[in-house]
């Protein structure tokens, strides 16, 4: 039976990355995300085993009916790659506007919420119940950069996220995972070759990792069966400032 994967912001960046790596290992892979130009352009680079959802994950409503559109076409969901995310531009705390703040939690934190409630929902009603959810963190999550407030407070609440839906799927046989991702060559990234901040407050470069290696670990914990989970995973380039930094 065809497994099927659910990947929020699939149009784009890592999304896009692992929603490839996903139909390419036999997986028909569901793409979501605001803009369904971009969808189509990962569905069409995927072939016939992937669909488009247009959705902002932030609206309740859209992604109800877009959870009851998969349970219609597909009957199950198998994996939810909880992806979706955004930022804005660094700052001091003090100098970051509320509106700054709420618009990288609402997608981050609330939009992450949203899609993970669908996914458990579908996951424990059908049958065979079960399934498994990752979710995006960032090596945010445990460090930050300066000026990152709202990014930052965002992962370190994703790993709560995870945490509470890992002791909450135990009994439906739903397994939460979390990747933190260091440095992925994405539009987000992109800068980084021009230099960043650092904790010293000196701007230097920052190497990347092809976003390859992020797709190839997100298929290794889908692929795996629900009685075995990887909880926490770390994937980064090896010399970019995240150990011992600071």
């Amino acid at each position: 039976m065809t497994k099927i994967a659910l990947v929020t912001g699939g149009g784009s960046g890592i999304g896009r990355a692992c929603a490839l790596t996903l139909g390419a290992h036999g997986y028909h892979v569901v793409v979501t995300g605001r803009r369904i130009e971009a969808l189509d352009e990962t569905v069409q680079m995927i072939g016939s085993n992937a669909s488009a959802i247009a959705a902002d994950v932030t609206d309740a409503e859209a992604v109800d009916a877009m959870y009851a559109k998969i349970e219609a076409d597909h009957g199950r969901l198998d994996v939810l790659f909880n992806n979706a995310g955004n930022n804005v531009a660094a700052a001091p705390i003090g100098d970051v506007p509320v509106e700054d703040f709420l618009k990288v939690i609402n997608v981050n934190l609330v939009g992450a919420f949203i899609c993970a409630r669908g996914a458990f929902n579908l996951m424990r009603r059908q049958d065979p119940q079960g399934g498994r959810i990752i979710n995006n963190g960032s090596i945010s999550a445990y460090v930050p950069r300066p000026g990152s407030s709202p990014y930052t407070s965002s992962k370190h609440a994703i790993t709560g996220l995870t945490r509470t839906i890992s002791l909450d799927g135990r009994p439906y046989n739903i397994a939460c995972g979390q990747i933190d991702i260091g440095n992925a060559a994405s539009e987000m990234t992109a800068k980084m070759g021009g230099g960043v901040p650092q904790a010293d407050l000196s701007i230097k470069p920052e190497p990347v990792m092809d976003v390859k290696h992020v797709a190839d670990s997100v298929l290794h914990m889908a692929d795996l069966p629900l009685e075995a989970n990887v909880q926490f995973i770390t994937v980064m380039a090896s010399s970019m400032p995240f150990i011992g930094r600071g």
